[in-house]
């Protein structure tokens, strides 16, 4: 049997829009609506920005969360051990943290990634030069 936090963390789905009323930067909650295209369900949307914020104040505080502090994570979100790795598994597959010597921090991937798909499509696809993107 295989354990939920060992499950590979191959890839997550994100929700894209084309409306321009719908884009995260136009939202009162920028941080929320990422989340709710990532999760489906509101509840894990919602855990999932409270762990991201967790995260980065650590983070800042230079006091980095680490990945043993996990059962008290499952009493700060009240979510169960599977329904926490499943997050945390969804987060590290969009690229939106990542683990290192142990630590959880916000990561550049999804980023990095956005911006290499918006290439492509600008230049591969729709023809137009790198440089007016």
């Amino acid at each position: 049997m295989s354990l939920v936090k060992n499950a590979p963390r191959t890839a997550t789905t994100i929700i894209a829009r084309s409306d321009a009323n719908a884009r995260i930067s136009k939202t009162r909650d920028p941080y929320g609506t990422l989340m709710q295209r990532v999760f489906q369900e509101d509840a894990t949307a919602q855990r999932g920005r409270k762990f991201l914020t967790i995260i980065e104040e650590r983070q800042a505080a230079g006091n980095p969360l680490r990945t043993e502090e996990w059962e008290t994570m499952l009493d700060e979100l009240q979510v169960g051990r599977a329904s926490f790795y499943a997050m945390r598994n969804k987060l590290l597959g969009a690229g939106l943290i990542s683990i290192s010597n142990g630590e959880y921090r916000l990561s550049g991937q999804f980023s990095s990634d956005l911006i290499d798909m918006a290439r492509w499509w600008w230049t591969a696809v729709l023809g137009q030069k790198e440089e007016n993107l």
